[in-house]
């Protein structure tokens, strides 16, 4: 199947739409809690230039199915295994961002066979290893108050004194907050809160040890959703894998320069 391709795939009753581009290793990317692809462009085509990059809109979101709930991590990973069928593609490499990295991890303990390359970003491991933090109980703030929260959550230091002296990470916070503010339909409001449902009882603890291929755990210094002790948890009950701290918080991929070439390097390693 040729590059710059896009469709959507019958898994399991329900259409995942997928986005195929660049060339390289397989490689599949894994959105975070609430993105769709079309929220994730410039992140996506970072990854489509060294890879063959497989994105998809995860069910609940964008343009793929709203199958009636619950949904669980488990859901969420065997549709990217039956995305994987309905590629062609009996192995791959996987790149996980926040909600990603838990359906990145499940896919990973579920079917080890299939995962080359593992890099987790910004995320958790739930359980006794530590959840991220619960963002479906902002839903209940008024909207200003879940600005400002969710500001802090997304980097610790995001106090209004902070930004007012680094006005160079206010458009995180803006882009944050154009995402709360975004107009969404019934079925949209419905796909995000299941979507938020499977997140809050991912636990992969105690199967962490089933992941056998060269994983990389990326985490922010001051990330407040997925604090950098979660991902030292992964990184200690994977075998062989590493952890790197970066300077930034939960969007440390857009705010330390040195991470994306980090990750990609990873990720196109032999």
């Amino acid at each position: 199947m040729a590059s710059g391709t896009s469709g959507t795939c019958r898994v399991d009753g329900i259409d995942i739409y997928w986005e195929r581009s660049g060339s390289g290793r397989p490689t599949v990317f894994l959105n975070g809690s609430g993105m769709a692809l079309q929220d994730s462009a410039l992140l996506v085509q970072a990854f489509s230039g060294p890879f063959d990059l497989l994105a998809l809109d995860h069910r609940g979101m964008g343009r793929s199915s709203v199958p009636p709930g619950p949904y669980s991590m488990a859901d969420c990973a065997a549709d990217v295994a039956g995305l994987l069928d309905g590629q062609g593609w009996d192995t791959c490499r996987v790149v996980g961002i926040s909600f990603g990295g838990m359906v990145a991890q499940e896919l990973a303990v579920t079917w080890p066979d299939r995962v080359e390359r593992l890099a987790l970003l910004c995320t958790s491991p739930g359980g006794a290893g530590g959840a991220s933090y619960p963002l479906h109980e902002l839903a209940d703030l008024p909207p200003e108050d879940r600005l400002r929260k969710g500001a802090e959550l997304l980097d610790t230091r995001f106090t209004p004194e902070f930004l007012a002296e680094h006005p160079d990470q206010q458009g995180l916070v803006d882009f944050l907050a154009a995402g709360q503010a975004r107009e969404r339909t019934s079925e949209q409001e419905e796909g995000a809160r299941l979507q938020m449902e499977a997140r809050s009882h991912h636990d992969v603890c105690d199967r962490l040890g089933a992941v056998s291929c060269p994983t990389l755990v990326a985490s922010g210094r001051w990330d407040g959703i997925a604090p950098p002790v979660n991902g030292a948890y992964i990184a200690e009950h994977v075998p062989g894998a590493e952890q790197r701290l970066y300077d930034g918080g939960h969007a440390f991929f857009v705010q330390d320069p040195a991470a994306l070439p980090d990750i990609i390097g990873f990720l196109a390693a032999d």
